[in-house]
């Protein structure tokens, strides 16, 4: 007796008795790469919305290196997904891939390959022989057959083909980039989305963009991020990091977290690798990236560049190649502060206009070129006049750790006849300890939540970032912290209230405000011990704090007044 063959709906010569929604035709997803498939789910939805006509199912092809993750994107996203093996018996009306090295099944629908990055402007490995290829171009057996339609950004790509790919004459159609159109359509949400990834009101953002392979910014030099980090005043900037989709699905989250543990431990944003890239890029102020599609999309968006890494692999007289030649190299080994802030200083948005006019046409219509294409290529009335919806891109969600430990160098001088405080802060886990001098003071500050013992236990400065509901409860946090940790010389947490309280170590206990929007103690108390290490008065005194490259705020301190112990505190 043969076992009965499971039930796919919504395909197959039953699925009418057993599907709800009546599709007219089917289109097939190839779901090859998380790269690929996550670029069809960024513009199908769109594309079919509101239009119950069309049944989807995502094919999944294991074939790939970079297959890992492919089938959890697709269950994520509460896909209908058969195995590539499927496909034939799916009888499908399209198919449709930004994937160009899948093995299409023998019949007569048509094939819709769009682009996964911006145009044909990288040589890959070819999974098929030991050699490389152009990415983007499908086999010629797919071309011969005249199945294949190729997707284009850009009319000049079809001449570039021509050169090297006779076959694809007439196989091409000029659709554009509708993943750049969502993030010039979101450009006036790049606050929001900096906000989102936890980046504090007036500091800068970093994108770093790293493609995958050994000639990728992190193939070139995984230590990076951790040196950028290093070179940026914690309080004037944030990094985050883009990295292709095929480097976490080749080498997994774990390896990449392990390898980039200093640097996440000194914040750095690490961007889940679907979906978040694009606003992540959106609310970048300068990006610092290599030959990968990500660098350029910011060059096209008006962003700074920096090229900390530039691979062979990249297609001459391509917009990928020209960003090569216009945009500056990034000196890992020198001052990187002063090469990321000249980079935007010196910028303008026009920089790189001619790039991005290479490389895209006909911007902001990529999604109604694409609806028309899908439609006829089904064989189906597009279902209304007007064109595909324009949605800004969603908030990403934030994706850090809070850095909890700090190198802090601090600095005394006078401004405007009153006494200054420089306070520069750098994330522990990326900064040795600075020597002092005769001018400027260092020490360890870390956070209650830190979960290096050695570094609380040495550290000269304790804070606690979360409010207490009431004075009594800070000053009786201050009092266990200083009991509990004898290396410790301050301890300074927020009351709910309002202020700072800042205990020290022979029991004084100093009130503090600040008329800026500082909420952060550690730079009360890097104020705080800095006079105190030049015996500068502590009451009734108000101070200059300049956070370095940041901004200048002034911070009232007046010492609260002692009171004879009565017992426990209420």
């Amino acid at each position: 007796m043969h076992a009965r063959q499971p039930l796919r709906v919504p395909l197959g010569r039953e699925a009418l008795r057993w599907s709800t929604f009546r599709g007219e035709k089917t289109l097939v997803v190839a779901a090859r790469t998380v790269t690929s498939t996550a670029r069809v789910l960024e513009c199908l939805p769109a594309l079919l919305r509101g239009d119950g006509r069309v049944a989807v199912v995502f094919a999944h092809d294991p074939t790939s290196a970079f297959s890992d993750g492919v089938l959890d994107l697709l269950h994520d996203e509460g896909c209908r997904v058969i195995p590539w093996g499927d496909v034939a018996a799916a009888a499908p009306d399209l198919i449709v891939s930004a994937s160009e090295n899948i093995d299409v099944p023998e019949g007569d629908c048509p094939v819709l390959v769009l682009p996964h990055g911006i145009g044909f402007q990288k040589h890959v490995p070819d999974s098929r022989a030991p050699r490389t290829r152009l990415s983007g171009v499908v086999p010629d057996r797919l071309l011969e057959s005249g199945r294949a339609w190729l997707a284009l950004s850009h009319p000049d790509q079809e001449e570039q083909l021509l050169t090297t790919h006779p076959k694809v004459a007439g196989r091409t159609l000029l659709i554009g980039d509708p993943c750049f159109d969502e993030m010039l359509l979101s450009a006036d949400r790049a606050g929001a989305y900096r906000a989102a990834l936890g980046v504090p009101e007036g500091q800068r953002l970093v994108v770093l963009s790293s493609t995958w392979g050994p000639t990728s910014l992190l193939g070139q030099d995984p230590g990076l991020p951790a040196r950028v980090l290093a070179a940026l005043p914690y309080d004037g900037f944030r990094v985050a990091a883009i990295i292709h989709p095929n480097v976490w699905s080749g080498h997994g989250s774990w390896q990449i977290r392990t390898t980039l543990a200093a640097a996440l431990d000194a914040g750095l944003i690490l961007v889940p690798p679907v979906h978040a890239w694009r606003p992540a890029l959106v609310a970048a102020d300068v990006v610092v990236g290599d030959h990968g599609s990500v660098t350029l999309y910011g060059a096209a968006l008006g962003k700074p560049v920096l090229l900390a890494a530039f691979g062979s692999d990249a297609v001459p007289g391509t917009a990928a190649d020209s960003l090569g030649r216009a945009a500056p190299r990034l000196d890992p080994l020198g001052d990187v502060f002063g090469q990321i802030t000249a980079a935007v200083g010196e910028h303008t948005p026009e920089r790189y206009r001619a790039i991005a006019e290479q490389a895209f046409a006909e911007p902001g219509q990529a999604l109604p070129h694409l609806r028309t294409a899908l439609y006829r290529l089904m064989g189906l009335p597009e279902p209304a006049p007007d064109p595909p919806p324009g949605l800004t891109l969603p908030a990403p969600k934030e994706a850090v750790t809070p850095v909890s430990a700090w190198t802090v160098a601090t600095a005394a001088s006078r401004h405007d006849g009153q006494p200054a405080v420089t306070v520069r802060r750098r994330p522990a886990a990326v900064s040795g300890a600075d020597r002092e001098t005769a001018e400027t003071f260092t020490h360890l500050a870390c956070d209650e939540a830190e979960r290096d013992r050695r570094l609380v236990e040495s550290a000269s400065v304790l804070v606690r970032r979360g409010a207490l509901p009431t004075t009594a409860a800070a000053l009786r946090w201050v009092e266990e912290t200083l009991d509990r940790f004898p290396g410790c010389r301050l301890a300074a947490v927020a009351p709910a209230g309002g202020g700072f309280l800042v205990g020290l170590r022979d029991g004084r206990v100093i009130e503090a405000s600040v008329t800026g929007p500082t909420a952060d103690p550690g730079l009360v108390a890097a104020t705080v011990y800095t006079l105190l290490r030049t015996g500068a008065p502590l009451d009734d005194v108000m101070v200059t704090l300049r956070i370095a490259g940041v901004r200048d705020e002034d911070v009232s301190l007046r010492l609260r007044p002692r009171r004879p112990s009565t017992g426990p505190a209420c």
